[in-house]
Order: structure tokens, then C-alpha cells, then sequence
């Protein structure tokens, strides 16, 4: 099929991405849809539409299993922010590409936000074939073995249940499922804060909303450490000609030197006003 029926955009979803909104484009996983007519219950524009509406979701504490058989629950990643992936293993094109570029942008992020500064989690919706062993497997496969990054498994409840809170939709065809290419950002709470779409999408869909949710939850944080998050999300900035994430030193001292500019002229304002005064 050609690509550009992979790069389907609502004219909403293209404002939302100028704006840094963190919205892409190929909505639609066409890897394995059904062959010419068989039906299939998907329709992009409705499942954007429901993907959207899910922002502002709280997640439940569901159970997981992961790849090497121990428990996991939502609750227990409660504290910091999450990117949530979902997928099926036995997708033999747009899933792994999917999750290895997946890979590539959060290896940029954890650059530069920090190693331990948020969770990813693959989690596979057909649960007939993805096992815990499938997850490794398909995690290995993929060469996936970050830190902080989990392949899960769940009961058909746990992933209906999941499902309809990330506004994520699927439906099974001949050959596999149709399905929104989705990752979801949550923030430190289990809320969703954006939802990012696309085979292979742009590094800043991604990063720029977990500079937000990261630098963002300073509720329970110090004076200095909320200041820090502050400067860090201000000066941590995007190089495109790199693809690359670094801290740009240069708007802070251009910052501190204004102040201190700024606050030089007052005193000698100030000083002059009181020299004029005494005569």
C-alpha cells in the first residue's frame, strides 16, 4: 500500500503538532489489515477523535506480568511520569518498527532529561499470543533492554480495561489488527498529558511533553529543586541539525547577565537620584 496512505492528518492534528502539541501522524497500523473485502470496525477519524478525548484520564491500578513472570502494577510506577506502548507481537512490520524507533527517541530523552526520570511500558493487547515469554522474546527482537522499561502482559480485562482509559483502539482482521499507533505520556500520577501517533515520528512530539510532566511535578519538591526543574525546562532545548537534546548554558547567562544589568542601572539610578537630592 503506498506510504501516504500511512501519513493520514486531520487539519487539528497538524495545528496540534506546529503547536509542539505532541500530535503525529500515521494513526493507523496497515501491517496487517484485512485483505480486499473482509470488514474491518476501524475508522481513523474516530478513533483520533476517542484517542484525543482520552487526555486528562486518570489511569486505574491494573496488573501486569512482566517478561520474566513477576507482578507489576500501575500504582507501584506511581511518581513518575510514563510513556505507554501498545502492540501486538505477532505484528510482523509496524509494530517493531514502531518499538525500535520508539527506542531511538527515548534514549534522546533520557539524555536529556535524566536516565531515571520516566517509565516506558510495551504492553502487548493480544493477549492469546502475547505471553510473557512473547514479550521477551519480541523485546529481544527488537533489541530492546533499557532500564526503567518494561514488556507486560495482562488479562483480556486488564487490557480492555486499560484500553478504553488510553483511548486506544483495535480491532482484529485476517491477517493481525487494525489499530491506533499510539504512545501515550502520562505524568507522575497515572493522568494522561498527551498522546503522540506515528510509525516514526518527530523526536520533539515526544520529548517536549516529558519536559513537561518531568521538569513539571515540583508539588512535593524543595525550593532549590523546584527552581532547578524550572531552569532545566527553560534552557533544555532541541538541536534539529543533531536530532539531539542539550542544555543551553547560553539563555542562562544571557538571564543572569540581564539581571545583573538590569539591577546595575538601578542602583546607579538610584544612587544619582540620592546625589541630586542632597545638593
Amino acid at each position: 500500500m503506498p506510504d501516504f496512505f500511512r501519513y493520514v492528518r486531520l487539519p487539528a492534528v497538524v495545528v496540534l503538532w506546529l503547536c509542539a502539541a505532541g500530535v503525529g501522524a500515521q494513526p493507523r497500523d496497515h501491517a496487517d489489515h484485512a485483505p480486499a473485502g473482509s470488514q474491518s470496525e476501524f475508522d481513523n477519524a474516530t478513533a483520533l477523535r476517542i484517542s484525543q478525548a482520552a487526555i486528562g484520564n486518570r489511569l486505574p491500578d491494573l496488573a501486569f506480568t512482566r517478561s520474566d513472570g513477576s507482578r507489576l502494577t500501575l500504582s507501584d510506577l506511581r511518581g513518575k511520569p510514563l510513556v505507554i506502548s501498545m502492540i501486538y507481537t505477532s505484528c510482523y512490520h509496524i509494530c517493531p518498527t514502531t518499538t525500535r524507533h520508539l527506542a531511538e527517541v527515548v534514549a534522546k530523552a533520557r539524555d536529556a532529561l535524566g536516565p531515571d526520570s520516566f517509565r516506558v511500558l510495551t504492553i502487548g493487547f493480544d493477549v492469546a499470543n502475547d505471553t510473557p515469554d512473547g514479550m521477551r522474546v519480541f523485546a529481544a527482537q527488537q533489541a530492546v533492554s533499557q532500564p526503567g522499561w518494561d514488556f507486560l502482559s495482562a488479562s483480556r480485562e486488564t487490557i480492555d480495561a486499560l484500553a478504553k482509559e488510553l483511548g486506544f483502539q483495535y480491532f482484529p482482521t485476517a491477517k493481525g489488527f487494525d489499530h491506533l499507533i499510539q504512545a501515550t505520556v502520562t505524568d507522575a500520577d497515572g493522568v494522561i498529558y498527551r498522546q503522540v501517533y506515528g510509525m516514526q515520528f518527530q523526536t520533539p512530539l515526544l520529548v517536549e511533553p516529558l519536559k513537561d510532566v518531568v521538569f513539571g511535578r515540583t508539588s512535593e519538591a524543595s525550593l532549590v529543586t523546584s527552581i532547578g526543574h524550572k531552569v532545566r525546562l527553560f534552557c533544555t532545548v532541541y538541536d534539529p541539525s543533531t536530532d539531539r537534546y542539550y542544555f543551553d548554558y547560553s539563555i542562562f547567562i544571557g538571564m543572569f547577565i540581564g539581571l545583573a544589568s538590569t539591577l546595575l542601572v538601578v542602583v546607579f539610578l538610584v544612587r544619582e537620584w540620592r546625589r541630586k537630592r542632597g545638593r
